[in-house]
């Protein structure tokens, strides 16, 4: 189980910037979707786990509950057994008492134990869905940053082609060729716009993981968990 949580918190430490700088340079979301793919399959792994130990503190609490109960019951007996002057009996409630109280003892730190685990693993699983949510949608400007750098490779390679064609000398090619040009002009300037919008909703994630990290720092600082 300790294997688990150290994974997931691998995880859930990861630094997105470099990630996302990684398949910037590499041009590519392989890293991404590789990143995704293991916080999906640590997820499913620590949801069985915590369905799991959460059936194993439900199965002990019920254990603690039990022996509790018998516990105050032979309690009442042995008070019983000394007030009708039953030595014996009330030396044998007395041993069996002290049996039940050890037992109960035993599954109230057993109990006390798992609920602490079960605890851990559901706050784990809840902070890996948030990254798993956060790096998807990362993910999807990411590959419209990808997009837009694409259809722009294209749209300066097809300019070129184009230039050649108006310097060709015929005048119907000529035209055509300024036709798709202005064309392509426009679809530059809606590109354009999108790639504004697209770096400035970057800089917005960017800002708040930086504020998000300097309030964490100052909760830190003041003893605020």
């Amino acid at each position: 189980m300790a294997g688990l949580l150290e994974k997931v918190q691998t995880l859930i430490t990861a630094n997105l910037h470099a990630l996302i700088d990684q398949a910037l340079k590499a041009n590519s979301l392989a890293v991404i979707d590789q990143y995704i793919r293991q916080v999906e399959n640590n997820l499913e792994s620590l949801e069985d786990a915590a369905a799991t130990v959460g059936g194993e503190v439900k199965t002990l609490r019920r254990k603690l509950d039990e022996y509790s109960a018998k516990g105050t019951e032979l309690d009442k007996n042995i008070d019983l057994a000394l007030k009708q002057d039953k030595q014996e009996l009330a030396a044998a409630a007395q041993s069996k008492y002290n049996s039940t109280v050890r037992l109960a003892e035993t599954y109230k730190a057993q109990y006390e134990r798992q609920e602490k685990e079960y605890q851990n693993l559901l706050d784990a699983k809840l902070k890996l869905e948030a990254k798993l949510t956060t790096v998807k949608q990362e993910r999807d400007e990411m590959q419209a940053l990808l997009d837009l750098a694409r259809s722009k490779e294209l749209t300066t390679k097809t300019m070129q082609s184009l230039d050649n064609l108006m310097g060709s000398g015929d005048q119907d090619v000529a035209r055509m060729a300024e036709s798709i040009r202005a064309r392509l002009d426009k679809a530059q300037a809606r590109s354009d716009m999108q790639a504004k919008r697209l770096d400035a909703q970057m800089d917005e994630l960017l800002e708040r993981d930086t504020l998000d990290r300097q309030l964490a720092e100052r909760k830190q600082r003041l003893g605020i968990k």
